[in-house]
């Protein structure tokens, strides 16, 4: 910050001298073209006129007369000494000048650094915070108390900036706490799978049954592996970008379920015949599309139902199942949670499939709208910004 406050100190003071220079040396033309003949008109009242008188002689004998006056003296006298009077004042002001400017020049510089001072306070204070933050601190904030401007303008969002780390910090915490919760139950079930189901020389009936629970196991281990990499992907920027006709995989993704659903006596019911176009990563949509029909019919009781509705510009998957909490609601789209009367199954999850859907959501520049149902289930809307006019074909 010194130096800043030396940059602006010796900009300040420079200006400033330069405007003193200009102006000096504007009343000095100015000055010196009047000044002469200002000068020379008051010297030739002051002196007193040097005459002298010529005679002419008369033709009349004995008999002469003046014949005329002349100045000779006088007009030259008055010149000399208003030109030595302005030259003395223009050298007196020059001098004047010059000293006034070296004393403002030097209170110009003192009160430019206390002035910068001030002005880069708020930028010191800053500067202190943000080499002091680490994970412990990350909920400390500046609160800069000056009067509005940019530098009130840029504390307020250095501490908007905090409240976004904080929460990203705090979020990736709870995410890797969780991932290593599930990942560390997988393999504590395999290990237990493995050293009591298969000790003491099993019967074939019980190592046939061990080795199924342990596929089963390594199956949804991989799943989870596999959704904490697509919830990784999805969070970052969008690298593919093209037209995706949302209701043909919408339809596809349903058809790709209708034996889950069948097997869960859940039914689904698919209204896909109105174009949603959009623009993003179709491999992103088509996962975000199956986990929300995947989601409803997982979370779902016997007989109950799906609907999947694609309209202008949303989609909507709406399914029947257990009451859920509206407070719980937004609670579901993060990562690792479930509601209470979701807790987990054999076939079930690990949580993450309505975090993945918010994830890619967010990177098609949509937005999800979610909601509990009073007789069960949930009701989950995806609207998508303005569609193209032609619906694309993928």
């Amino acid at each position: 910050m010194n130096s800043e406050r030396a940059r602006l100190t010796a900009l300040y003071t420079g200006l400033l001298m330069l405007v003193g220079i200009l102006l000096t040396g504007l009343v000095y033309v100015l000055l010196e073209q009047g000044l002469d003949s200002r000068l020379g008109v008051a010297v030739s009242k002051a002196v007193p006129a040097h005459s002298t008188t010529e005679w002419k002689q008369s033709t009349a004998p004995m008999r002469t007369q003046p014949a005329r006056r002349t100045d000779t003296g006088g007009a030259e006298l008055a010149a000399k000494v208003g030109d030595a009077a302005g030259d003395a004042a223009l050298s007196r002001l020059l001098t004047v000048s010059g000293v006034s400017l070296a004393a403002f020049t030097v209170v110009s510089a003192v009160l430019a650094w206390w002035m910068a001072g001030r002005v880069l306070r708020p930028v010191g204070v800053i500067t202190a915070r943000a080499k002091r933050l680490t994970g412990a601190n990350l909920h400390e904030r500046l609160a800069l108390r000056v009067p509005r401007g940019e530098l009130k303008e840029l504390a307020d969002t250095f501490d908007q900036m905090l409240d976004r780390i904080e929460h990203l910090v705090a979020a990736r915490q709870r995410f890797a706490a969780n991932a290593a919760h599930e990942l560390r139950t997988s393999v504590s079930v395999q290990r237990a799978a493995a050293e009591i189901g298969l000790a003491n020389d099993p019967p074939p009936e019980k190592v046939a049954r061990m080795r199924r629970k342990l596929i089963e196991n390594a199956d949804a281990s991989q799943r989870l592996i596999e959704s904490l990499l697509l919830l990784a992907v999805s969070d970052q920027e969008l690298a593919n970008r093209e037209p995706v006709a949302l209701h043909e995989v919408t339809a596809d993704c349903a058809a790709n379920l209708e034996e889950d659903a069948a097997r869960r006596a859940v039914t689904l019911d698919v209204e896909a015949g109105q174009p949603l176009p959009v623009v993003g990563d179709a491999v992103l949509l088509e996962h975000a599309v199956h986990n929300l029909v995947s989601n409803g019919i997982r979370y779902n009781h016997e007989g109950g139902t799906v609907r999947v509705r694609v309209g202008r510009n949303a989609l909507e998957v709406v399914n029947t199942g257990p009451l859920v909490p509206p407070a719980d609601v937004p609670l579901l789209f993060e990562p690792f949670r479930r509601a209470e009367q979701r807790s987990r199954g054999a076939g079930e999850g690990a949580g993450l499939g309505l975090s993945i859907v918010a994830s890619i959501v967010r990177a098609h520049g949509a937005d999800v709208q979610a909601r509990a149902n009073r007789e069960g289930g949930m009701a989950i809307r995806v609207l998508f910004p303005q569609p193209t006019a032609n619906a694309p074909r993928r």
